[in-house]
């Protein structure tokens, strides 16, 4: 399965999850029932995955944690905001990079609307 094909099944599931739940809630809580939804689905999910930094030829071991990486392909970043802010972006574009991964989905559960809260990140493009 690629990358695409694991982001729309990402997008089925938090649309459920924000239908049966609504915003407003910790990103916690969204992080775990979109995790369960995913697992249901069949895919395999890594919650809070450590990524390291190597920084002056020393490795940090946990420099940063994934809120959740789908079939080691896909790293979600969970949000309950009012308003993304660059800085969002930029810390999944940090994550896709030092993990070498193609796509990352930042997802706001914190609006009425969950699409509007769903922006895709490919490493290398801001």
């Amino acid at each position: 399965m690629n990358e695409n094909e694991i982001s729309s099944i990402i997008i089925e599931c938090a649309i459920k999850v924000h239908t049966l739940l609504g915003p407003g809630l910790l990103e916690s809580v969204y992080e775990r029932t979109l995790s369960y939804e995913l697992v249901n689905k069949g895919l395999f999910v890594e919650c809070q995955k450590p990524i390291p930094l190597i920084y002056d030829n020393i490795e940090i071991g946990e420099a940063f944690r994934a809120d959740i990486i789908v079939n080691d392909k896909v790293i979600i970043e969970i949000k309950s905001v009012d308003e993304l802010n660059p800085v969002h972006y930029k810390q999944l574009q940090t994550y896709l990079k030092l993990s070498d991964k193609k796509l990352g989905l930042l997802i706001n559960f914190n609006k009425k609307l969950l699409k509007e809260g769903i922006k895709r990140i490919i490493n290398g493009e801001i």
